[in-house]
């Protein structure tokens, strides 16, 4: 009998809903990453776009079977505030909330794929399976590097395919694996949201777009005329383009005229984010934004190890918590993500955009320059995707 009440009341604990102060401390950790992660992969310069809410549960996972220093630095690089036993279940009940009840299909559409791939008979403890099985509804799969290089590569990413509903292809490229690799972490997001209110596809027409002070370039600008989230200071002019369902939004952040785009992005801090967002009140404003699609792929092992995480990716890694031994270390971690902003959500609501007449003309946000988007949930805070457009032409990244 106290067997079975110890059992219960185990189970209670592991299906408890997070504690409030642990999931407001793991969200503003993860704001923090999304900004040392953005900052890393700006400096190729052009457009970008990434989730480092998928890349921080990917390393989530990862964390799981860590030990000593390596798992320090992984704690550290992503700004995790709690212990592991508290760490787990608040991610993992955080991504149940992004991904929504699969039983009442949410108004956006995010798919990721997130896994661990390990050699074939590496033996992976049973701690280590279930701490990614209960809280993060994935694990590690394996494969055979060792024998196999290239059926395995495909393996890996018809699974990447399949989880992504065929939006994320051929996320490893041929040549990254060999026959020496032995544990992979994939990552891959895809996200498609429709506005809460669409913009006019008949409002859409040329206009300029200032790439620089010496360099302007011709684009599609959508035009709306309606109440948005607003702010503004010496600093930053900002915008909240909700998501159908409001669960949802994009926030743009445009510096000041004849700022630079650098400028603003040195202020992106946790602190300055919720108190840009906490100053945004809703009014009529005249919302000008360029059309753009990007797709972005780099390597993580490199800028995740000058964040202040290379032991996880070098010989000297401690993994010992997946096979019970130290033989693995991540030999390359792969992220690729997609966007695509246009004026229609849905076909049906494209027709909803009626405005309405006021004695004044409303405030302007026109985004004809540089400018940083954040997808964020609004019910948790979660920074889902970062992201800076410098040049909608050139918005398709290699």
């Amino acid at each position: 009998m106290r067997s079975l009440a110890l059992a219960v009341v185990a189970a209670l604990l592991l299906n408890a809903p997070p504690d409030a102060a642990d999931q407001d401390a793991v969200v503003r950790g993860n704001t923090q990453f999304a900004f040392d992660l953005y900052r890393a992969v700006r400096e190729r310069g052009g457009n970008v776009f990434c989730s480092p809410y998928s890349v921080s549960t990917a390393l989530a996972m990862t964390l799981a079977g860590a030990r000593g220093t390596t798992a320090d630095q992984i704690v550290r690089t992503l700004h995790f505030p709690l212990t592991s036993a508290r760490l787990h279940p608040v991610v993992g009940a955080l991504m149940k909330e992004v991904h929504g009840d699969p039983d009442k299909r949410p108004d956006y559409e995010l798919f990721t794929a997130n896994a661990l791939w390990g050699q074939k008979g590496s033996n992976f403890l049973d701690a280590f399976i279930a701490i990614n099985r209960n809280h993060y509804e994935a694990g590690l799969h394996e494969v055979d590097f060792a024998n196999a290089t290239e059926d395995a590569r495909t393996t890996i990413n018809r699974w990447v395919e399949e989880q992504t509903h065929d939006k994320i292809a051929e996320l490893l490229p041929k040549g990254i694996l060999d026959e020496m690799t032995r544990l992979v972490l994939t990552n891959a997001v895809y996200f498609n949201g429709a506005w809460e209110q669409p913009f006019d596809p008949r409002q859409t027409r040329a206009g300029e777009f200032h790439v620089s002070d010496t360099t302007t370039v011709t684009v599609p600008l959508m035009h709306h005329d309606s109440e948005f989230k607003q702010m503004r200071n010496g600093d930053v002019i900002g915008l909240d383009l909700p998501y159908k369902g409001r669960a949802l939004s994009m926030i743009v952040l445009l510096p000041q005229e004849k700022t630079p785009l650098f400028e603003l992005e040195k202020k992106l801090t946790p602190d300055n984010l919720e108190a840009w967002i906490e100053a945004m009140k809703p009014g009529r404003v005249m919302v000008t934004l360029p059309t753009f699609t990007i797709e972005s792929q780099f390597s993580l092992k490199s800028t995740l190890s000058k964040l202040g995480m290379p032991l996880a990716f070098s010989r000297q890694a401690d993994l010992s918590g997946i096979t019970g031994r130290k033989d693995l270390h991540i030999t390359e971690a792969v992220h690729k993500a997609f966007v695509d902003v246009n004026e229609l959500g849905t076909e049906a609501a494209a027709a909803t955009g009626v405005g309405f007449r006021m004695t004044m003309l409303p405030p302007r946000f026109t985004a004809d320059r540089p400018f940083v988007f954040l997808i964020r949930d609004n019910r948790n805070g979660t920074l889902l995707f970062v992201g800076r457009v410098e040049n909608p032409v050139r918005s398709r990244l290699a």
